[in-house]
């Protein structure tokens, strides 16, 4: 860790090229003695990455950024302040402390909070920023968090970890028996350290083979930012939970879109029907989710088809996702299609159809963009149909 990155001039240099390449930066070569361009390249990759995924921290100046791979990592402020207002109480460790977005948040509604990190220099740069930033209630533990626990006989509130998702040679892995740490292999220890435990996931991660893996999952949350799943949130409790509960959440610009249900109880009295005059796509949440048949059960809407996890009805409803008007309703007729789609410019998708989005927008020379909406998708009855709409 570099401290000179934090002088004053250095600092204004940095903000004064924000919007300059880092390989640039890097070419150019450094004009501070004592500072190297790469260096300074991994400073302003930072701040770049900053002012939109931790906009609270790139306000602040003096502070130190890790390279790239760390920040694409960790937590962005959004998550962070959500993972933070699920737990509260007197004690939590992070197993995988990282850059600390999550324990700045954490720290807010715990008296102490213990920031445990393999890579010592990510934790000097962790406990820099975190007490720049007045966090006077988090201590730093620059070593291996399982040792850590097998030596303390401290009880804990809350344990949480974010576990490596990349093996020794830097590629990434799936399972969480190959992440680090190994949580499926030190339940027995982290639940007598603590009865509650909250682990964070890749989102490519499948629920069930999570489930399999950690066995005492009682929720899971499921939280999208901006349309874009973001990461997979897992408590644990030492109890038998048949179905898990799922929450959820798409964080917006203006709103948050929220749905809650249980795993693997699917309602039996779900309503298909053909198009009506609204159209409805579920968030990405939702669609991670597999919630589908308890979207038409607890909102007032019917399915298109079983497969199609598409939604409509006859008068608009508050729903968790896209909302469209259905202006007209198409057979999928290439012929007939083709003549309507001259000179056509629209936004596309497809849901429960053979065909995909490129494919179509090629066969029909429809351009993209505008404010059409088509929805290629297919019907109660299994017929391939068109839906044109506008979105609301």
């Amino acid at each position: 860790m570099n401290k000179a990155l934090l002088d004053p001039e250095v600092q204004e240099f940095l903000r004064k090229n924000l919007k300059m390449s880092p390989a640039e930066i890097a070419l150019r070569g450094s004009p501070f003695p004592g500072i190297s361009s790469s260096e300074l390249a991994q400073q302003l990759t930072g701040l770049q990455k900053a002012e939109k995924k931790l906009p609270g921290w790139f306000e602040q100046t003096e502070i130190y950024y890790p390279p790239k791979v760390n920040l694409e990592q960790t937590s962005s402020e959004t998550t962070a302040k959500y993972k933070a207002s699920l737990v509260k109480g007197d004690k939590l460790i992070d197993l995988t402390g990282g850059l600390g977005i999550d324990d700045f948040y954490f720290a807010k509604n715990f008296k102490e909070v213990v920031h445990c990190e393999l890579n010592t220099e990510l934790s000097k740069i962790s406990a820099h920023n975190l007490k720049h930033l007045g966090c006077k209630n988090i201590s730093f533990k620059n070593q291996n968090s399982i040792d850590f626990l097998k030596d303390s006989n401290i009880q804990y509130d809350c344990i949480y970890a974010d576990p490596s998702r990349r093996d020794g040679s830097g590629g990434k892995v799936f399972r969480l028996a190959d992440c680090l740490p190994n949580i499926p292999e030190n339940l027995e220890l982290l639940f007598s350290k603590s009865d509650t435990i909250l682990i964070k996931t890749s989102p490519l991660l499948d629920l069930q083979a999570g489930i399999s893996e950690l066995k005492f999952v009682t929720e899971m949350h499921i939280v999208a930012v901006n349309n874009e799943v973001k990461e997979l949130l897992w408590f644990l409790k030492k109890e038998e939970c048949v179905s898990p509960k799922i929450k959820t959440l798409n964080f917006t610009k203006n709103k948050v879109e929220k749905f809650d249900g249980n795993f693997n109880n699917s309602p039996t009295d779900v309503n298909y029907s053909l198009p009506k005059s609204f159209l409805y796509e579920p968030n990405s949440a939702i669609m991670k989710s597999g919630l589908f048949e308890a979207v038409a059960g607890q909102i007032q809407t019917s399915k298109l088809h079983p497969n199609s996890h598409l939604y409509t009805s006859d008068k608009e409803v508050v729903f968790p996702g896209r909302k469209f008007k259905i202006t007209e309703i198409q057979e999928y007729k290439p012929g007939v299609l083709k003549k309507k789609f001259k000179n056509y410019k629209a936004n596309i998708s497809v849901r429960n159809f053979p065909e995909s989005v490129a494919v179509l927008r090629k066969k029909f020379k429809i351009k993209d963009g505008g404010k059409n909406y088509l929805f290629f998708t297919t019907n109660i009855n299994n017929e391939k149909i068109v839906l044109f709409c506008e979105k609301i």
